[in-house]
C-alpha cells in the first residue's frame, strides 16, 4: 500500500534521512520552516512528482491544516534541535515542542488523519540512576525544558489518540549522529578544532556518557516499529545497548581530523550545561524482541559520524 506521508522537520538532519526512505514508499510532503533544516538535504527530491516542500511555520495552525489535507500518516520530527537553547529562551521548547504538537494533532483531527509517528527523546526520563532505561521507567521527571517539551507532547499525543480514535508511534531517541548533522557534540568539536587545532574546550569533565545511534539505524528503527506494532499508543526506546563518553568522542575527532598534540581543556563539573543529563543508558529490549537491533555499537556510530562530518565540514 502506498503511503501519503507528511513530515514535519523533513529538511532537517534526521527528517531528511527519513524522507529518503519514505520516498520509496509513496508520496512525501515536507513541512519545515528551515530554521535548522536545509533545502540542500532534500534537493535531490525537488523535481520528483511525488514530493512537495512547504516552507512554513508549524505555529501557524491554518497553514498546517491546509497543507496536511489528504495525507494518511504524519511523521512529526520538527523541534528545537539543541536542548541548550531553552536555557536562554525559556518559551522556545513550549512553542517548538508542545504548541506545535497540539497544532499537528488538531490538524489531524480536523482532516480525519489517524496515524502519527513522533520523535521523542531520552531526555524525558530526567536524572535517573545509571541503569539501562526501558519504556516503563518512571516517574519521568525531565530536568531540561527540552525534555519537558517532549514529555508534554507525548501526553498530548496519548490524549488525542484515546479521545479521537487516533494511533501513535512514539520513539524515544538516543543521541542520533551521522551525515548531515547540524549540531551536537561531534559537530561542536569539529567546529572548535577548525578554529583552533591546538586546543579543544570540552564542556564538563569529559566523563559524561550516553548511547549514540547512527541516523541510518534510527530511520530503519522508526519504519520497523511502525510496521510491526499496532497498539493505540506504541512507545519504543530507540538506541543501542552500548554508550560512549565525551573524551572518547574528542579523541576520535582529533584522530579523524589528522591532528596531533591537541590539549583538552575541560570546563569542569559532571555535566556540560544545566539540564544536561550526564549519564544515560538505554534498554532497547522491547523493539529488539520485535526484530530490530542497531547495526552499529555506540562507538562505531560515533566513528562513522565523525568521518562523515569531517568530510562535510571541510568546505
Amino acid at each position: 500500500m502506498s503511503m501519503k506521508a507528511f513530515v514535519t522537520g523533513g529538511a532537517g538532519f534526521i527528517g531528511s534521512h527519513l524522507v529518503d526512505r519514505l520516498m520509496q514508499k509513496g508520496s512525501v510532503t515536507i513541512f519545515d520552516n528551515l530554521s535548522s533544516g536545509r533545502v540542500e538535504f532534500v534537493e535531490h527530491h525537488l523535481d520528483k512528482n511525488n514530493f512537495e516542500l512547504v516552507q512554513a511555520d508549524l505555529l501557524d495552525l491554518s497553514k498546517v491544516k491546509k497543507a496536511m489535507k489528504g495525507h494518511d500518516t504524519i511523521f512529526h520530527l520538527a523541534a528545537n534541535p539543541d536542548a541548550r537553547l531553552g536555557i536562554r529562551n525559556t518559551d522556545l521548547d513550549l512553542k517548538q515542542e508542545t504548541l506545535v504538537t497540539y497544532n499537528i494533532l488538531e490538524s489531524m483531527r480536523i482532516n480525519k488523519i489517524k496515524k502519527i509517528v513522533f520523535s521523542s527523546s531520552g531526555t524525558i526520563y530526567g536524572e535517573t540512576p545509571v541503569i539501562p532505561l526501558s519504556e516503563d521507567y518512571g516517574p519521568v521527571l525531565p530536568i531540561s525544558l527540552y525534555g519537558a517539551g517532549k514529555l508534554a507532547s507525548e501526553g498530548l499525543i496519548s490524549a488525542f489518540c484515546h479521545t479521537f480514535n487516533m494511533q501513535a508511534w512514539i520513539f524515544r531517541f538516543a543521541n542520533i549522529v551521522g551525515e548531515r548533522g547540524t549540531h551536537g557534540v561531534i559537530f561542536d568539536f569539529i567546529s572548535k578544532l577548525k578554529k583552533n587545532p591546538h586546543e579543544l574546550e570540552i564542556l564538563g569533565d569529559g566523563t559524561q556518557e550516553k548511547p549514540y545511534l547512527h541516523v541510518k539505524d534510527c530511520v530503519k528503527g522508526i519504519i520497523f516499529g511502525l510496521q510491526k506494532s499496532n497498539e493505540r499508543v506504541n512507545v519504543f526506546t530507540l538506541g543501542c545497548d552500548s554508550s560512549t563518553d565525551v573524551t572518547t568522542i574528542a579523541n576520535v575527532v582529533v584522530e579523524e581530523m589528522g591532528l596531533k598534540n591537541v590539549r583538552f581543556k575541560y570546563t569542569g563539573g559532571d555535566r556540560g550545561w544545566p539540564g544536561d543529563v550526564p549519564q544515560v543508558r538505554f534498554n532497547c529490549e522491547k523493539i529488539n524482541k520485535l526484530g530490530w537491533k542497531a547495526s552499529y555499537t555506540s562507538n562505531e556510530a560515533v566513528r562513522l559520524a565523525v568521518k562523515a562530518l569531517v568530510k562535510e565540514l571541510e568546505v
